[in-house]
């Protein structure tokens, strides 16, 4: 047995401009602890139910994180709309999915484009945020955001998209898919990437279950848990399986990424095709929230879940969120197990952490 040192890792990474932090018990070059450091920040966004009503807890959801907003805006309100009981309209629902999957298809390419930085190849990390400015110029022109689409309110949606929007769309969808083929081509092949990604940070399957993972990390693992099958907006009268592989390894996290990517196009094209023509938006909603409801949402890093509680005040009387990066951070501690301390910063992007998310 080497000698043993700790290294305490953060809280400023080489990629995210995040504080996440951690101390690393390496022995020699090689980690064989990790241990996380969880609550460096504190923004108190779950305490704001205290000053703001249910209505304006919306716009407080949004901004757990920027780059899943809006699928945090959507799980709150479906959240409350049970306790209220509603139904909101089918064009809401379908309106919701295809946010929800522009979402989806800005986050993964913003991860790939800090995963080919964090390996050192430049140009592709360029030519990913190149592909997803065009996702985000779909989203400013739907619902007036780049990043904070603020169109989720409590029975529905406030914006509707025209069928000149879905035109462009839809030719948009095509070209970033022909781009797309030509930019991860690397990902797959290239010698240099698959040796930083392959057969590094493995999670066995059972692991993945003992752990609690969630998202690419389970899926990545053989574990096909996926919340949208579950059944919420429109994904119920939508065809698609959970995209699995069997290595859970780097390589695997960073596949299953990129076909969800080509599958939200499809699901997007779906939705187009099966969106009905309807002038309503949301269900009007009257009096206050009493009651409770878990509602379990799939942003892109994984399962989230959102807990609200009203007692027939305008105020909550509790809202909790769990993100995926939070259940995602027992599984990096054992990834990091037994791997070269060079490889700590790349295993550490592939859970695709959000610190903010996690840390409110």
């Amino acid at each position: 047995m080497g000698k043993r040192s700790v290294i305490p890792f953060g809280p400023q990474h080489p990629v995210l401009p995040e504080p996440i932090h951690s101390d690393r018990v390496i022995e020699d070059e090689t980690v064989v602890e990790a241990v996380p450091s969880v609550g460096f920040i504190h923004r108190g966004l779950e305490g704001l139910v205290e000053k703001r009503d249910f209505n304006q807890m919306t716009y407080v959801a949004e901004r757990t994180c920027g780059i899943c907003s809006f699928q945090h805006g959507m799980g709150y309100c479906e959240a409350v709309e049970h306790v209220f009981g509603v139904e909101i309209p089918r064009r809401a629902k379908f309106l919701r999915t295809i946010w929800a999957e522009l979402g989806r298809m800005h986050s993964h390419l913003l991860w790939l484009g800090l995963l080919a930085d964090g390996f050192g190849y430049e140009n592709l990390f360029y030519q990913c945020w190149r592909v997803r400015e065009k996702v985000l110029d779909l989203q400013e022109m739907t619902s007036g955001g780049r990043l904070i689409f603020s169109v989720n309110t409590i029975g529905g949606v406030i914006k509707d998209i025209t069928p000149e929007q879905f035109a462009v769309i839809s030719d948009t969808l095509n070209d970033v898919e022909k781009e797309l083929y030509a930019v991860l081509d690397t990902f797959i092949k290239d010698y240099s990437v698959q040796s930083r990604l392959k057969g590094v940070g493995i999670l066995t399957k059972e692991q993945v279950h003992d752990l609690g993972c969630a998202g690419p990390v389970a899926r990545a693992s053989g574990v096909p848990m996926d919340m949208r099958r579950l059944g919420y907006a429109a994904y119920p009268e939508l065809d698609f399986d959970p995209i699995t592989y069997e290595d859970g390894d780097s390589y695997s996290r960073c596949l299953v990424r990129i076909d969800e990517v080509f599958q939200s196009i499809e699901l997007i094209r779906q939705a187009m095709g099966k969106i009905p023509d309807e002038k309503e938006l949301a269900t009007p909603v009257k009096g206050n929230p009493d009651g409770e409801y878990f509602m379990r949402v799939e942003q892109p890093r994984g399962e989230a879940v959102y807990y609200v509680k009203g007692n027939g005040k305008p105020n909550l009387q509790r809202m909790r969120i769990r993100t995926p990066t939070f259940a995602n951070l027992m599984g990096l501690c054992e990834m990091l197990k037994n791997t070269k301390l060079a490889d700590v910063g790349l295993l550490i992007l592939t859970i695709d952490p959000c610190i903010s998310c996690t840390e409110r």
